[in-house]
């Protein structure tokens, strides 16, 4: 009976087995012709970002919905692969795309446990599932996944699949791939991770959002634990190692100070530049951007600005703390917790790193940085935010516990308190020759304000502007040498429109009959003015139009001869540029190339070059005497803190603007022209330390000094046509004439009432000399003057 019994149990066993055997070879008779194609592997294209790169090739900008990076499986790191296999597929190699054992093994694990808690899924399998499947549980996606899995093993090697999954799998922070996620997480290439890095990354396809090192670091830290455990037991790594990678300290990318080229600006500009020309494809095709920027260059700009702008700051009043944490209300185990949390909200600004208050005294504020670190401030590094720590100091701007600040450390390791700076900025250099631009600053913190001051601010420019109008004044006929009354002047309202006008020197000082060079150097307004009123306003706006003025921003007004029209910081370098490639009009430019995800370059900028293909705008000579004049404004003028450099080919212009709201330099060799500009974006006085010599000159010094050294000076030879007197110019130097005009050196006196003598308005000359100039020439006269002007 129980022989029958067993006989009768194996054949329904048997029997279902032949009919689940049966059943399944039906399912897979009807499924697997049904299974997506493979193309998509083997012909893999994954979502790649825009790249933007400098000149030299360093990585400035990325921008997709994905953050991923190509690896070949041939440069990942042996370590990295073997954290992966111990961590999710030991059988990898051995397998047919589904380890049955692993299947075995987690089946058993379950019944035991009471509850799904593996799935045995190979590495294969995840593969299978990323590329073609959902995520959702059920019988169906998980027979459809095996059947992939046999596909997939039988069209691609090993080595393939691993490739396909090291650079597919999510893994958190917007990174897919564990190159992008070594970037995202460490801050660092993938061939640069230690074991322990290594290990925490291979513990992340589990499950991304639950073992996040930066979300979750605890549960990260058990998970990377367990990594190790495996690696040591498969025998990838020795016993040494397997101890240091457990003692390693985990150090994220947020936790490090941030490195990357500051270039966020031109960054921004490529963006712009690509999704016009690609539109969403630009940012999935993996297109890579070379600007002009110099790695180099850049970097000096940005130290260089954000250096004079602090300077400036540090010159005004402590404001106070940025916010408040009430520290009452967090429990005493959840402090680190709640300030990192707190902390983590708020992005450094370069090395200036926030800080909240734990204790404040006269003499030591106790500081909670990221990462639980706590630091004292003391002694000198109190000294911006003294009046802060008194009694009298209101209490929104008191430092007190709780107080959130920012903090820099010096080169002695030192701590200090700083602030934002209200102030705003820009640098911009480029290349006279051709408009490449070599380093682009739009501000003091794009993440703070992402306008971009160098190319969509439009302010005045100033004094900047007046090496325009004497380039006119050369082009009537002016020289150098020609002597201009600086004595005051009332400006009659008839001649701008019924308001008396009585524009005066920013020194207050007067010097009388005084050489146009000099008026120069020394940024004479009533100079400026007379000038303008001798050539007229309508050829000025006309005649500075081919430096690349806009009509309508510098209106036909004599304000114009004191810069009261609008330009922006790029605009002034272009204008600049003219002068100082010997007047050919080149285009400023940032994108040198465009190339696809396989190198191949799809578009190339060919810029206009001075002396090749460049419009030559304006005339040698012009340019050459208008560049020499302003060697003297660095040489015996208002930028004389520039001969600090302790060069002579460099040239360049201070601007104020009326009651100090704009201040400004522009500046250049033959090589290299740099302008920066400083003012407030609602504009506003910059005070007594706003003057365009003690607040834009310096940064340009800054970065001239770095950029220039090493570099000979250049001393361009006087163009055929330019004669030469020696000892004629300032202090004994040599001066320069056009040559039809060598002989003249004529006196410009216009009265006090802001007329020509001679001209029927009447009014008394305000020369000290008390001679009269002769009246003015026709207009064809003009054109043709050999002699004398005025």
């Amino acid at each position: 009976m129980l022989k029958r019994v067993a006989i009768m149990i194996a054949g329904i066993v048997a029997g279902t087995a032949v009919l689940l055997a049966g059943l399944l070879a039906v399912a897979i008779i009807v499924t697997y012709p049904r299974l997506p194609s493979l193309d998509i592997l083997t012909d893999y294209r994954p979502k790649m970002p825009l790249r933007v790169y400098t000149a030299d090739s360093v990585l400035i900008g990325e921008f997709g919905e994905e953050r991923r990076s190509f690896s070949r499986i041939q440069d990942v790191p042996q370590n990295m692969k073997q954290a992966l296999l111990a961590a999710e597929d030991e059988r990898f190699y051995q397998h047919g795309g589904i380890d049955y054992l692993g299947v075995l093994r987690a089946a058993v694990g379950n019944v035991v446990s009471g509850r799904t808690h593996s799935g045995a899924s190979t590495i294969t399998m995840q593969v299978a599932k990323n590329f073609f499947l959902s995520s959702e549980r059920t019988f169906t996606r998980k027979f459809n996944e095996a059947l992939l899995a046999f596909k997939i093993e039988h069209t691609l090697s090993k080595d393939q699949i691993l490739e396909l999954y090291i650079n597919q799998i999510y893994l958190g922070q917007r990174a897919y791939g564990f190159a992008a996620a070594a970037q995202a997480y460490y801050g660092k290439p993938l061939n640069s991770l230690s074991i322990a890095e290594m290990a925490m990354l291979a513990g992340l396809p589990k499950a991304p959002s639950s073992y996040n090192p930066i979300v979750n670091p605890d549960r990260a830290r058990l998970r990377q634990l367990y990594v190790l455990r495996r690696m040591y037991e498969l025998h990838f790594i020795t016993n040494e190692q397997y101890e240091a990678a457990k003692a390693e300290k985990l150090v994220l990318a947020r936790q490090v100070t941030d490195t990357s080229l500051p270039a966020q600006y031109v960054a921004e500009m490529v963006r712009q530049a690509m999704y016009g020309r690609y539109k969403e494809a630009a940012y999935t095709e993996g297109y890579r951007v070379y600007t002009t920027l110099d790695s180099h260059h850049q970097q000096w700009a940005f130290d260089s600005l954000r250096a004079g702008l602090l300077d400036y700051d540090r010159h005004q009043s402590y404001r106070g703390p940025e916010s408040f944490v009430d520290l009452s209300a967090i429990a005493s185990d959840e402090l680190e917790e709640t300030l990192d949390e707190a902390l983590s909200a708020i992005r450094d600004s370069g090395n200036m790193q926030p800080a909240i208050v734990l204790d404040a005294s006269q003499s030591r504020v106790k500081l909670y940085l990221r990462g639980g670190k706590r630091v004292d401030v003391t002694g000198s590094g109190l000294s911006f935010a003294r009046f802060a720590l008194s009694d009298r100091a209101p209490p929104a701007q008191r430092l007190r516990p709780g107080a959130q600040i920012r903090v820099v450390q010096d080169a002695k390791g030192n701590w200090q308190i700083t602030q934002m700076p209200e102030v705003e900025g820009a640098f911009v250099a480029l290349d006279p020759r051709s408009g490449a631009i070599k380093a682009l600053v739009g501000g003091f913190d794009f993440n703070r304000r992402s306008f971009n001051h160098v190319t969509q601010a439009m302010r005045q420019p100033g004094s900047t502007f007046k090496p325009f109008i004497y380039s006119a004044a050369l082009d009537r006929g002016f020289t150098p040498s020609t002597l201009i009354n600086d004595a005051p002047l009332t400006i009659d309202p008839q001649t701008i429109g019924g308001q008396s006008w009585d524009p005066k020197n920013d020194d207050g000082k007067y010097a009388g009959m005084i050489s146009m060079r000099r008026a120069l150097a020394l940024s004479k307004n009533l100079v400026s003015i007379r000038i303008m009123m001798a050539i007229g306003p309508d050829f000025a706006q006309q005649y500075v139009q081919r430096f690349g003025f806009d009509p309508k921003n510098v209106p036909a007004y004599l304000t114009m001869a004191l810069g009261a029209g609008q330009a922006s910081p790029l605009q002034m370098a272009e204008a600049y540029s003219v002068i100082a490639n010997g007047g050919f009009r080149t285009r400023a430019y940032f994108v040198d190339r465009i190339e696809d995800a396989d190198g191949h370059v799809l578009a190339k900028t060919a810029p206009v070059v001075a002396g090749q293909n460049a419009q030559q705008v304006m005339d040698p000579r012009n340019a050459f005497i208008i560049g020499n004049m302003m060697k003297d404004v660095v040489r015996f003028g208002t930028a004389n803190r520039a001969t600090a450099l302790g060069r002579s080919d460099i040239a360049g212009k201070t601007g104020t603007t009326s009651e100090f709201r704009d201040a400004w330099f522009a500046g250049f060799n033959p090589g290299l022209v740099a302008v920066t500009w400083v003012g407030y974006d609602q504009p506003r006085s910059l005070g007594r330390y706003g003057y365009g010599a003690t607040a834009a000159l310096p940064i340009w010094i800054n970065y001239m000094g770095n950029a220039l050294k090493g570099v000979p000076d250049v001393e361009l030879p006087p163009p055929n046509g330019v004669v030469v007197k020696p000892g004629a110019g300032l202090r004994g130097n040599d001066e320069y004439f056009l040559d039809e005009f060598q002989n003249t050196n004529p006196e410009l006196h216009i009265n006090n009432r802001g007329s020509v003598p001679g001209s029927g308005n009447g009014g008394s000359d305000a020369s000290d000399s008390g001679s009269q100039a002769p009246p003015p020439p026709s207009q064809d006269a003009v054109e043709n003057v050999k002699e004398q002007l005025f």
